[in-house]
């Protein structure tokens, strides 16, 4: 499956990017999370340190486009295959550094994409 990094994941069991781990967890994907908080979510550790992830396939954000732009660089270095904006996350100004830097943007919900079978 694709390893995938859930990028602004949350402690907070009401948040969509706390959902997301558990849901990937339960389908069987490889999941990693980088936060603010250390912490663990479904047995996935949250980590505050970019520097510990490779070999990214998936990065689905759950950031708000207002603090993306401090994370451009670090996102496109992890040259993932693809980032999926998820609702509210929407950054016409990031796909175009995303594509021209070869990854496929996918403007779509993880939750929605593992319900229907297309993740």
């Amino acid at each position: 499956m694709k390893k995938t990094l859930v990028f602004g994941a949350s402690l907070k069991p009401n948040r969509y990017s706390n959902i997301a781990i558990h849901r990937l967890v339960d389908s069987g994907v490889e999941t990693l999370a980088y936060g603010l908080r250390e912490g663990t979510v479904s047995g996935v550790n949250i980590s505050n340190n970019l520097d510990k992830f490779n070999d990214i396939h998936t990065i689905t954000l759950y950031i708000n486009p207002n603090r993306q732009e401090e994370y451009y660089e670090q996102i496109i270095s992890l040259a993932p295959n693809r980032v999926i904006f998820n609702p509210g996350t929407e950054n016409p100004k990031f796909y175009k550094l995303l594509e021209s830097s070869g990854i496929e943007v996918d403007v779509a919900c993880t939750l929605v994409l593992l319900g229907t079978g297309q993740y």
